[in-house]
């Protein structure tokens, strides 16, 4: 690791960077014309059933809209389950111009996306699958559509439903009897519970971005609350009947418990062939889930699927369509065709540069070389210091910086893993929001976010002080994990050590370029919607100072991902 004045430790505005006014620009003429082509089926290609009736176990009805090849010859299923209204389709105005859902305009587009009419928000393509022998089944889950009863999302109740919908269209005269899972985020999610329950129907998976911890990928990242894309969600679920707002629970319940676990599916259970995706562009929601997801299935035909692309543009691209039907041909039509790598890798260099796309066996890499990066005075050194040093700042006002120049290209694949010494002032708890940054000739250099945001950082991590205690059972040494059981104040005038976990990603950083470690107590992005990571938010204590300690006693170090070079 190299050192320059550049590197050294300092204050810094993580939240501004230059380039904010040309991004609102791009914003503002998304939001008014996003980059999606609706188009509508040919007559005769898709026959359509709607809102079919399926009794559950407990005698509640729910309804599925039903899209088959216009024979009557038997076909795998394609399912997904979800509360945003399979009714919910695209329309066009008088004109011929598409009228969509709210979200598209809401959240950044990097598209360009291109899917029929009968798509719904985060949903496979019906008239694409279709018109390569399979049957499609959207479906409304409890409380939601125009599915009876009133809901409990995320539940073990909705694992039963789903699990009692795969059987369904498994017994139906237009099925094989083989039915898999695709979709986007809650797509996703019910995939995971459902195939914990293990539905004899159920062949393959393919959760596309999906949390499997609610508390840490979503709710309360680090202990530190989420009230931002909450408030957008709980939006889009105005019409759903369902017993709780996750948005109000978090609220009130800023420690795991039983209601936090009961949320999380058992991923030991599930056995069925898998395509993860493991996005690293979706650090604020669905990374963390996808990558241990793929992890801990016990499933022994699993692929993993990344990409640091814009999530809905890549779900429907030619690449990752082709790698979907390639896995349901081997999987629901039993075709001998060739397995997906066991990892697909993507690594970039910047948002919009591709480097390289290879294969791995094995995440995190086999190969990883972790290496600390020790915070000094002059940056981030190899070397642990041999002296004590410290670095304060005003919480609302400033956060810290460390830099490292590199001196040859180096590729980081993998979590990182930052270790603080912590010293509060005037407060006893503090959120920390932690970064990694990259620097390219003195200019930062964007990469793709959570919710479409286009000038995000390489990684992000968070962590409540007072719910700084690890799980001992899932933490490892590039991976903490927050037990978030109790809460310990920082007593005042005591330095405390800290683990911060930052999400995956992959990024090249090539020779003279710098990547820079920040460390904030309040969130990295402006809060400006048009400018910031909308509808990303968290409740951070903007309070009082915070001293970051290191020296020969205090080791304070990033623990960096590095990849060897192949020989």
């Amino acid at each position: 690791m190299s050192s320059s004045r550049d590197d050294e430790a300092g204050h810094d505005k993580p939240w501004s960077r230059p380039g904010r006014g040309r991004y609102a620009l791009g914003r503002l003429s998304g939001m008014l014309r996003p980059d999606i082509s609706v188009y509508r089926p040919e007559p005769g290609r898709v026959r359509v059933e709607n809102d079919c009736p399926v009794v559950t176990r407990d005698g509640t009805v729910l309804r599925v809209n039903v899209y088959r090849p216009p024979d009557d010859t038997p076909v795998p299923v394609i399912l997904f389950a979800h509360p945003y209204g399979k009714d919910d389709l695209p329309e066009f105005t008088a004109s011929g111009r598409p009228k969509l859902s709210f979200r598209y305009r809401a959240m950044r587009q990097t598209g360009p996306l291109v899917f029929s009419s009968l798509t719904t928000w985060e949903g496979p393509d019906p008239v694409w699958w279709v018109g390569r022998g399979y049957a499609v089944v959207n479906c409304d889950v409890r409380g939601a559509g125009t599915s009876d009863g009133v809901g409990s999302l995320l539940s073990a109740q909705e694992g039963e439903d789903v699990h009692d919908l795969i059987e369904w269209a498994g017994a139906q005269p237009w099925s094989s009897g083989a039915v898999g899972m695709l979709g986007v985020s809650y797509l996703a999610l019910t995939q995971w519970r459902a195939a914990s329950t293990r539905p004899p129907s159920l062949r393959a998976i393919a959760p596309w971005e999906g949390f499997t911890d609610a508390y840490r990928g979503l709710l309360r990242p680090g202990g530190v609350e989420e009230d931002g894309f909450l408030r957008l969600w709980d939006l889009g679920l105005k019409k759903v009947r369902q017993t709780y707002s996750f948005r109000r629970e978090s609220a009130r319940r800023p420690v795991v418990d039983a209601w936090y676990r009961s949320l999380d599916p058992d991923l030991s259970a599930i056995e069925v062939p898998a395509l993860v995706c493991g996005s690293f562009s979706d650090n604020n929601l669905h990374s963390r889930g996808s990558f241990a997801g793929f992890e801990r299935i016990a499933s022994v035909e699993r692929h993993l699927y990344t990409h640091r692309g814009g999530k809905w543009a890549v779900f429907y691209d030619q690449e990752a369509r082709a790698a979907q039907l390639r896995f349901f041909e081997r999987h629901l039509k039993g075709r001998d065709v060739p397995r997906l790598p066991r990892v697909r890798l993507e690594v970039r260099d910047r948002a919009d540069h591709v480097v390289e796309v290879r294969h791995e066996e094995s995440w995190p890499l086999a190969r990883t070389r972790w290496t600390p990066g020790y915070l000094t005075a002059g940056g981030l050194a190899v070397d642990p210091p041999t002296a004590p040093g410290s670095l304060s700042f005003d919480v609302r006002r400033q956060g810290a910086r460390f830099g490292w120049t590199v001196t040859e290209d180096t590729e980081l694949t993998g979590p990182m893993a930052l270790r603080l010494y912590v010293e509060l002032h005037d407060a006893d708890d503090l959120d920390l929001v932690v970064g990694v940054e990259k620097w390219s000739g003195g200019r930062f250099v964007p990469f793709e976010g959570s919710y479409g945001y286009g000038r995000d950082r390489v990684a992000t991590g968070w962590q409540n002080l007072a719910l700084r205690a690890l799980d001992a059972d899932l933490s490892r040494p590039f991976e903490p994990v927050p037990a978030c059981l109790v809460r310990e104040p920082v007593p005042a005038g005591e330095v405390v050590p800290v683990d911060i976990a930052l999400g995956a990603s992959s990024t090249l950083f090539r020779s003279g370029e710098q990547l820079r470690l920040v460390v904030a107590g309040r969130w990295l992005s402006p809060r400006n919607p048009l400018t910031g990571q909308f509808p990303a938010s968290y409740r951070t204590r903007a309070r009082g100072r915070c001293t970051l300690h290191w020296g020969p006693h205090r080791p304070a170090r990033l623990l960096l991902p590095v990849i060897p070079a192949r020989t």
